[in-house]
């Protein structure tokens, strides 16, 4: 059996030493995807959140051995062909929802997985889905902001 994880796109085989990483260091020190953010190591902030299977995940609590056969989407697995943003990411951007950086990676891989289920937010709804991230800089208003600002570009985008 071949041991593999698509990581934005692309099927990457994974060797014995890989398969005994975290997923966090398997992406940025394996991968270069140094997008994805080591805050804590234990899964409380969420810098490190990539979508897994479409659904956030904290890179820094799996390792690539259960991450096998899945789909991995990081930050920069957003970015559009032509080299723009993708909506939620220009969203945050606009809103003024980074300041520091840091968490942005997370909280943007975060807000898409929830627009994607929801994409008509109400406020209260945006606070308790991002909730499970944290942010030292902004005092989370303008990440609300954003990911409200998001969800009106994602359903103008759709219809």
């Amino acid at each position: 059996m071949k041991t593999a994880v698509t990581v934005n796109g692309t099927l990457h085989e994974l060797n014995e030493y890989q398969l005994g990483l975290k997923l966090i260091d398997y992406l940025r020190e394996e991968l270069g995807l140094t997008g994805v953010k080591n805050g804590c190591g234990t899964g409380a902030c969420g810098a490190c959140t990539v979508l897994v299977d479409g659904v956030p995940r904290r890179s820094c609590m799996i390792g690539t051995r259960s991450a096998q056969g899945k789909e991995i989407i990081t930050i920069e697995g957003l970015e559009n062909s032509d080299g723009s943003l993708h909506p939620v990411q220009q969203a945050f951007l606009d809103a003024g929802a980074v300041q520091c950086g840091f968490c942005t990676p997370g909280m943007v891989l975060t807000a898409l997985a929830f627009l994607r289920k929801n994409s008509d937010p109400s406020r209260e709804q945006i606070r308790q889905a991002m909730n499970t991230n944290l942010c030292r800089c902004t005092g989370y208003q303008q990440i609300v902001d954003a990911v409200e600002l998001a969800a009106s570009r994602l359903r103008t985008i759709q219809e």
